[in-house]
C-alpha cells in the first residue's frame, strides 16, 4: 500500500492495521494499555508506510512535550560550543530533543524566547552569557523548570550548576606565586559577569595582601584580551603575571605579548575554560580546564529532577576544575 502525500498519518496506519486512531493513538503513547497483538499490528503498519508520531500535533493535544529549550549567546564562542556538545548528548539519553535559542541578538531576544512558550518545551537550560534572569523568572512563574549553568541567581524552582570558580582562582594564584610572579594582573569579562567577579574575588583573595591589578573588558573575547593587555602594560610595564577569566582572553594577551616582543619567557599567563585551541603550539596555554561533560550531566539530570517535582528545593552544584599547566605559565 502506498500513501499519495507527503506525510503519513496515524489515520493512515489505522487503516492500514484495520484498527482504530485511537489505538494507533496507545501504541505510540508510553504507559498507554493496548493489547499485544494490535500493539503489532499497529508497528508492523507503521513501519511498512514510514510513519513517524508528529510531536507537534502531540504536544498541542497533551499540553507537555519532550523539548527542552536551550539558550545560550556567543555560538562562536568555543568554551560554549564545546558545553553544547555533551548537553545534546545527555538530553538525548533521557528522550529529550533540544530546541537551541540565540541570545545574541538583543532585538529577537525577547520574541525568540517567547516562541519557546509554544512548543510548550519541558524544560529550559540557560548557559553564561544567556538573557536577562527576568525571562527565566518568566518561565518559572508559568511552572517551567528552569536550570542555569554558570550563571547566578536564588529563583524557587531553578537549580543551578557551575564550575568551581573559587578552587580555579587559588590554583591559579598558587600555581603564580610558585613561579615567582610578583606583579600579578587580572583580566575580565563584563563586570556584571557572574564568573569573572567570582574568579576575580576569589583570586584576589589568595594573592593578599599583595594587590592585584584589574581590568573588566566592554566585551569578552580574543581582541579585548590584546586590548586589556596593551592598556595595562602601558601604565604598569613591570606586569609580570596575568591570570584571565576566560582562554579567549588569554590567548588575547600572549599573541599582543608575543607581537610586541615583551615575553621574553618573563610574562606567565593563565586562562580559564581548557578549549581546544588552548593546546595549540601557538598558544600551550596553562589555563583552568572546566569539566563540560560533568555540567551538563548534572544540568540535564537536575532538570529532569524538576521537571518530575517542579516544588522540590533548588540545588546549587559546584563542579570542580582542574589545573593543566602548559608552556605559557
Amino acid at each position: 500500500m502506498t500513501v499519495d502525500k507527503n506525510w503519513v498519518t496515524a489515520a493512515d496506519v489505522a487503516r492500514h492495521a484495520g484498527v482504530s486512531r485511537s489505538a494507533v493513538s496507545r501504541t505510540f503513547t508510553e504507559g498507554a494499555s493496548v493489547s499485544d497483538k494490535t500493539r503489532q499490528r499497529v508497528l508492523a503498519a507503521a513501519s511498512e508506510l514510514g510513519y513517524q508520531v508528529n510531536i507537534i500535533a502531540r504536544t498541542m493535544i497533551t499540553g507537555s512535550s519532550n523539548f527542552i529549550g536551550i539558550v545560550t549567546a556567543g555560538f562562536d564562542n568555543p568554551f560554549r560550543s564545546k558545553l553544547l556538545t555533551p548537553l545534546v548528548h545527555h538530553l538525548a539519553l533521557q528522550g529529550f530533543m533540544p530546541l537551541l535559542m540565540n541570545a545574541d541578538d538583543p532585538q529577537q531576544l525577547e520574541p525568540s524566547l517567547r516562541q519557546l512558550l509554544s512548543y510548550h518545551v519541558a524544560g529550559v537550560i540557560l548557559t553564561s552569557g544567556a538573557p536577562p534572569l527576568s525571562l527565566a523568572e518568566e518561565y518559572l512563574a508559568k511552572k517551567i523548570p528552569v536550570t542555569l549553568i554558570n550563571r547566578h541567581a536564588e529563583l524557587p524552582g531553578a537549580d543551578r550548576v557551575i564550575s568551581d570558580n573559587a578552587q580555579g582562582a587559588q590554583l591559579a594564584a598558587t600555581h603564580l606565586q610558585a613561579q615567582g610572579a610578583k606583579h600579578i594582573a587580572f583580566i575580565g569579562e563584563s563586570p556584571v559577569n557572574f564568573s569573572s567577579q567570582q574568579r576575580y574575588q576569589a583570586f584576589c583573595a589568595a594573592i593578599a595582601p599583595r594587590p592585584v591589578k584589574a581590568f573588566f573588558c566592554p566585551v569578552g573575547g580574543y581582541q579585548a584580551g590584546w586590548d586589556a593587555a596593551a592598556e595595562l602594560l602601558a601604565n604598569q610595564p613591570q606586569i609580570d603575571a596575568f591570570f584571565c577569566a576566560t582562554d579567549m582572553l588569554a590567548m588575547g594577551v600572549i599573541d599582543f605579548l608575543q607581537h610586541y616582543k615583551l615575553a621574553a619567557g618573563k610574562v606567565k599567563v593563565i586562562g580559564f575554560d581548557d578549549i581546544p585551541q588552548a593546546a595549540w603550539a601557538a598558544y600551550q596555554l596553562t589555563t583552568l580546564a572546566q569539566d563540560t561533560e560533568l555540567l551538563a550531566r548534572y544540568a540535564v539530570d537536575l532538570l529532569i529532577k524538576r521537571i518530575q517535582n517542579f516544588d522540590r528545593p533548588a540545588v546549587h552544584k559546584a563542579i570542580p576544575v582542574k589545573l593543566v599547566v602548559r608552556h605559557s605559565a
